[in-house]
């Protein structure tokens, strides 16, 4: 069950200018694996980038502030996004009981953007909320 969505987009230029002013950004923002793989590319900003977004959108998606490190992008053996999560992160995406996060990255000339949804196993769902119909609101 899709219990949860984040989305973020970023400029890829900022990403870049802030990388330039502050050199140690990067160790700050992003784990050895996320900066040896934007590292190994033409041009890494936009990979920072949408590695930033990602770790915003599954904030978001959390509904709660993580640490940088907390959350990291990785890929599989067909070099597919992932996310794995660490400490809080994963108490609070529930990875322990089964949850599972999803990730889609996409970046363009100007921007990055990324998706997290927070999957539930079916023994985690919420309780159905209650839903006012439209002849049970007053105008």
């Amino acid at each position: 069950m899709l219990a949860s969505l984040g989305v973020d987009i970023i400029e890829i230029d900022r990403v870049r200018q802030a990388l330039r002013r502050r050199p140690r950004l990067a160790g700050k923002l992003f784990t050895p694996a996320e900066r040896a793989y934007c590292e190994r590319r033409a041009d890494p900003a936009p990979h920072y980038a949408a590695r930033f977004a990602a770790k915003e959108a599954t904030a978001k998606a959390i509904g709660r502030p993580l640490r940088w490190h907390d959350v990291e992008v990785a890929a599989d053996s067909t070099g597919r996004p992932h996310i794995r999560v660490r400490s809080t992160a994963a108490e609070l995406s529930r990875a322990d009981r089964g949850g599972r996060l999803l990730l889609s990255l996409s970046h363009s000339r100007d921007y990055a953007v990324a998706c997290v949804g927070l999957l539930l196993p079916e023994e985690a769902r919420p309780e159905p909320t209650e839903v006012t119909g439209p002849e049970e609101v007053s105008q």
